[in-house]
């Protein structure tokens, strides 16, 4: 998880550095513009997705590279290759927001604390459509990881 944790860092840093550092182009006389132009959106645009299964899954898949980020820094660390269910749970408020996020131990294969830890931080960062209902909705995500060659 540090490994990972500690890439996401340094590359959240490096693009907060780029974004806020003057450009040293020469000057062509032109005023700057006065507002950065808005960041390119990476996956999903849960602004614009209605609030079904399969725009929960579809944020969940885009987010799949990470978890399985997790689970190769973690496995790595052991030098295990052992291949895995992870039952997750987490609730969505109605703001999107995740909270509650968990492994469900007993339904996983994969027993390894720090896996879950980083998983769980991973299922935490996501934003989902805002459930029109207001509500929170509970929700169970099953992630089958293997070693990938």
């Amino acid at each position: 998880m540090t490994r990972a944790l500690l890439s996401a860092v340094v590359l959240a840093s490096a693009v907060a550095l780029a974004q806020g550092a003057p450009s040293k182009a020469p000057s062509s006389g032109k005023p700057a513009p006065t507002k950065p132009a808005p960041a390119k959106r990476d996956g999903p645009d849960v602004e614009r997705l209605p609030f079904t299964p399969d725009s929960i899954r579809q944020v969940v898949q885009h987010h799949q590279r990470r978890i399985q980020e997790c689970y190769e820094d973690h496995m790595a660390e052991k030098d295990r290759t052992v291949q895995g269910k992870l039952m997750t749970t987490f609730t969505i408020d109605p703001n999107g927001l995740v909270k509650d996020a968990r492994v469900v131990k007993k339904a996983s294969t994969l027993k390894d604390p720090s896996l879950h830890d980083c998983v769980q931080a991973v299922l935490s960062s996501m934003t989902f459509p805002k459930p029109p209902d207001g509500a929170d909705h509970p929700i169970e995500y099953p992630f089958n990881l293997k070693a990938i060659e």
